[in-house]
């Protein structure tokens, strides 16, 4: 009896997994595997593109000059407006200082007084000369009044000095731009009191037929810049240096070029960095002085290796590209670039070589070791916009 049962569980067994074999077949042949998904892929290769650095500049008209008053007195007439273009020696402000003036009519009646002494003593050499030629009196009464007529001469020389100074103070009164350009801000209004020590200018005159971009380069990019640029003074360096851009606070490229000029031969400790100067010429006056923008430095390479920056994703400050491998399986592989771009493609310094495949688009949706079905590019069409520069 207990045999028999044995062989009803033994027989009950295989009935259930062949059952279980035949719903998986079913359910097999009911769900087959997913197709493995189509991607564009590019076979990169080396050409020739242009790399552009974008450094932040602030903007100072070629000459940025501060009028002053060089004495103390009221604001009695304004000549200029704020942002009126003016000459070198227009006249600007009118100080009133009457005692000045006062100091000139001074000076100018001692003049009169000195010359009228100078007569005198004259007078008296020429009366006493005869007199000691002929012994009628001693020769040291000529010597006495030659001596006089030197003291009066002295007097008189003394008298015009300070008229000419007087003339110079009241010529203070009368403010005249120094250079020409655009004047800035006037912080004072007629009537107000200012002098030598006034804490801000009258105003300023901006000379800006060109203008200076003031910007700074890290303290590595000084040393690339000074191993690869021809010449062993900072001038011969900056002499090879191409045209640079300045963009302009909207956004927009000024449509002059300009020149790097200087580069300091010192370091900022605090920041690391090192000062540079480009200049630009501002026909129209259209770029104002203190205001900012972006120098734009382009670098040409020759056989770069590169690829569109859409086929790149950025992990942890890494920049990765899925390469295709053998058997169309993915890997994500990380790049090392440049500063800087062109703004379409990234310049691969490592990770990469001549004829490798990466996937071009839609890379969010792969993982690390995803099959895939290449679907080939034409590189030409992907690289025309470098080819159409």
């Amino acid at each position: 009896m207990i045999r028999n049962l044995a062989c009803v569980a033994v027989l009950a067994s295989l009935i259930i997994v062949s059952c279980n074999d035949q719903k998986q077949s079913a359910t097999s042949a009911q769900s087959p595997e997913p197709p493995v998904a189509e991607y564009p892929v590019l076979t990169i290769s080396l050409h020739t593109t242009t790399l552009y650095n974008d450094y932040p500049a602030t903007i100072q008209g070629q000459q940025n000059i501060e009028i002053r008053p060089k004495i103390d007195g009221y604001i009695d007439a304004i000549y200029v407006d704020e942002g009126a273009t003016v000459r070198k020696g227009q006249l600007m402000f009118r100080i009133n200082a009457p005692q000045y003036e006062q100091e000139v009519r001074t000076a100018q009646a001692d003049i009169n007084i000195a010359q009228a002494d100078v007569n005198a003593a004259k007078m008296q050499v020429e009366k006493v000369r005869p007199l000691v030629e002929k012994d009628i009196i001693s020769k040291f009464e000529l010597q006495s009044a030659e001596y006089t007529l030197e003291a009066r001469q002295a007097t008189l020389a003394q008298a015009r000095a300070r008229l000419a100074n007087a003339r110079i103070n009241l010529g203070y009164t009368r403010v005249s731009s120094p250079v020409s350009g655009v004047v800035g801000t006037i912080p004072y209004r007629l009537g107000s009191l200012v002098g030598s020590n006034t804490p801000q200018p009258l105003t300023t005159v901006a000379n800006i037929g060109n203008i200076f971009a003031y910007f700074s380069i890290n303290e590595k990019e000084s040393l690339v810049f000074a191993r690869n640029a021809k010449g062993t003074t900072i001038p011969e360096r900056l002499a090879t240096l191409p045209p640079v851009s300045l963009i302009l606070s909207d956004g927009t490229e000024y449509s002059q070029k300009g020149k790097v000029e200087t580069a300091s031969g010192l370091v900022v400790t605090q920041t690391g960095s090192v000062s540079m100067r480009a200049v630009f010429p501002n026909a129209g006056n259209l770029i104002q002085s203190g205001s900012t923008g972006k120098v734009r430095i382009p670098q040409t390479i020759e056989s770069a290796l590169l690829i569109p920056q859409k086929a790149t994703y950025e992990l942890q400050g890494k920049r990765f590209v899925y390469r295709v491998g053998t058997g169309g399986k993915v890997s994500s592989t990380e790049v090392k670039l440049p500063e800087g771009n062109d703004g379409q493609f990234f310049v691969i310094l490592e990770g990469l070589q001549p004829g490798d495949q990466i996937v071009l688009e839609g890379i969010d949706g792969l993982r690390d070791g995803t099959p895939i079905k290449p679907s080939p590019v034409n590189a030409d069409s992907v690289y025309r916009p470098i080819r159409s520069l």
